[in-house]
């Protein structure tokens, strides 16, 4: 197997792979190197959630998701989140949970994803990135989740992690 770099970029190395299959067929396949990423479920004790109203350059439209963002080279998870969840929304945490972590496409990236659910929650000033368009915006749990379900969120790591949460309070009984 051998990989080329075709382009790197801020965040992501586009490389082309190149192996044997089996029979002896080349097989030529688009991989994306990616960091990683953090994806932050900000919950606040009255039972709303902070989800952000964020413009996409890339789609051209604006959708609604949970704050994450992109590690840092030798950036643990952990920090990444804190810093994350501060920039976009302001938050700061009293307690974290890790939920676990996924794989976007793992067809072509090698993006992983670390799940935290943020607790006990403070807020402060938002700072995003110059390159941001962000509107934290605070939402009753059940609207959130109606949300995921009827098609008003597009972004995937934010369905997933919405239902993810939802089915894990509902197995804890609330």
């Amino acid at each position: 197997m051998a990989r080329h770099t075709i382009h790197k970029g801020r965040k992501i190395e586009v490389q082309l792979d190149v192996s044997r299959a089996p029979d002896g067929r080349e097989i030529r396949r688009d991989v994306i190197l990616h960091p990683g990423a953090v994806v932050i479920l900000p919950l606040l004790a009255d039972g709303r959630v902070c989800l952000l109203r964020n413009f996409r350059f890339v789609l051209g439209r604006t959708l609604w998701e949970v704050p994450a963002g992109t590690l840092e080279p030798d950036e643990p998870p952990e920090q990444a989140a804190v810093r994350d969840l501060a920039e976009e929304t302001g938050y700061s945490a009293g307690r974290w949970q890790k939920l676990g972590v996924f794989y976007p496409s793992p067809g072509v990236l090698t993006e992983a994803m670390h799940l935290f659910v943020a607790h006990d929650l403070t807020p402060g000033p938002a700072q995003p990135e110059a390159d941001e368009q962000l509107e934290p915006v605070l939402l009753p749990w059940d609207e959130a989740v109606q949300m995921a379900t009827d098609g008003r969120i597009h972004d995937l790591k934010t369905v997933a992690t919405l239902l993810l949460w939802d089915r894990l309070r509902a197995a804890k009984g609330g």
